[in-house]
């Protein structure tokens, strides 16, 4: 009787199981299919997404890059040379006459440097050298010339400083670079305004300090006009005497040799 009894409650205890089956097949059907629409969509909509992030960073780089480049453009050019004197340039006021300044250049760089004047007035002033080429540390000295006409209606001299104006541009070159006016040409968007410079005068018979630098400065830049004029020291023939006797010491020492040589032939003999 008890097992009677117990296997006719076992069917409802199966039943009932079976109801429960179904229940969370269902379920876990659902949150699968559900999960697997969440994937889907993921994967559909990623690379669209990481697109779009890509386009976003490239812009926002492209636009820093702008705002560095227009920051850059408001920014002053970074000096290549040191002038002094570094806005003027003075020239002793003689009506009628070509009158000299000078200007001192120093490459204060790391690289070569090529240096260019260039002025307003080319047909009433030149430099002396127009250009050339600094290396690392070097410094030059260069001379002005200037024609100074004489004032119309009783005008003042320093009335005339901003008429003429002098610019000088410099350029990063290798070393062993040959100067030539076109690099500068070639290479326009690499070429630096340095400063342009304007005219000054000062009177001749008035002491100043500004005429007494602009004296100092020229007696330096003749001193090295004629410093580069001389020849280059030579190691080999040296000239002796006014008559210009040019003895070669390695001729001297062979013609030794030689002589000493033939003494030994003779006593052979």
């Amino acid at each position: 009787m008890t097992m009677a009894v117990a296997d006719r409650h076992k069917p409802h205890a199966d039943i009932k199981l079976f109801r429960l089956c179904p229940i969370w097949q269902s379920g876990n059907t659902n949150s699968s299919s559900s999960s697997s629409t969440q994937n889907l969509h993921h994967s559909s909509h990623g690379p669209s997404d990481r697109n779009s992030t890509v386009s976003n960073n490239m812009k926002a780089s492209a636009s820093s890059k702008t705002v560095s480049s227009v920051a850059k453009s408001l920014l002053p050019p970074r000096r290549r040379l040191r002038l002094d004197p570094n806005n003027s340039l003075f020239f002793p006021y003689e009506p009628g006459k070509q009158v000299k300044s000078a200007i001192r250049l120093k490459n204060t760089s790391r690289s070569h440097v090529a240096f260019k004047f260039q002025t307003t007035a080319p047909k009433s002033c030149y430099m002396r050298p127009p250009g050339g080429i600094l290396a690392p540390g070097e410094n030059f000295i260069a001379t002005v010339f200037r024609f100074v006409e004489h004032p119309e209606n009783n005008e003042k001299p320093m009335d005339q400083k901003s008429k003429i104006k002098f610019k000088i541009m410099s350029l990063k070159v290798k070393g062993g670079t040959e100067y030539a006016p076109e690099l500068f040409e070639e290479q326009k968007d690499q070429v630096t305004v340095e400063r342009i410079l304007r005219v000054v005068f000062v009177d001749p018979e008035r002491p100043s300090a500004a005429l007494d630098k602009l004296k100092r400065q020229l007696a330096e830049a003749e001193a090295a006009l004629e410093a580069r004029k001389k020849p280059p020291v030579e190691t080999g023939p040296q000239v002796v005497g006014g008559e210009g006797l040019v003895i070669d010491e390695w001729k001297e020492r062979r013609e030794k040799y030689l002589a000493r040589q033939q003494v030994g032939a003779v006593d052979s003999v």
